[in-house]
């Protein structure tokens, strides 16, 4: 055995021994969080979350409106106004077979419209502005149950 050539050898390549080792590329916890990303993106894709789907037409429904109307607008739109207008314990929904929540404000105050050419600004005062909005089960005019929420502004 020639000890030169060993010495020689161990000269050139410092890094061996045990004070001289590789840092690993990554760490434990960079592992740990890019296998739990993994297994959280791949349990995503493969569940279908992430897949495009089509709009189904022949799935539109409609709702019932509900029969009758507000007197002060000639009964043909089914929705009954604010307790000025209409009786207070007048339904303050609009459409027929709604089992949920209902949400209804009347809203007043003052609005500020400007021109936007001109830079000039008005203040115009609106009073009862009509605020609904229904959320929950109800039998669509097709005669099935659906949930949905709708909004009258």
């Amino acid at each position: 055995m020639n000890f030169r050539s060993l010495a020689a050898w161990r000269a050139a390549n410092h890094t061996v021994g045990a004070a001289h080792q590789c840092q690993p590329s990554m760490t434990r916890r960079q592992f740990a969080r890019a296998a739990a990303g993994t297994a959280v993106l791949g349990g995503a894709l493969g569940s279908g979350l992430f897949k495009p789907g089509l709009a189904d037409t022949r799935a539109s429904f409609a709702p019932v409106p509900i029969p009758g109307g507000s007197p002060f607008l000639g009964g043909s739109f089914h929705v009954f106004g604010p307790n000025s207008i209409d009786p207070i314990d007048a339904e303050p929904i609009t459409i027929a077979n709604l089992d949920g929540s209902v949400g209804l404000a009347y809203i007043s105050g003052m609005v500020t419209q400007t021109n936007t050419q001109t830079g000039e600004t008005l203040r115009l005062p609106f009073t009862n502005s009509d605020m609904r909005f229904m959320q929950g089960v109800f039998r669509g005019a097709d005669g099935r149950i659906h949930d949905g929420t709708f909004a009258l502004v």
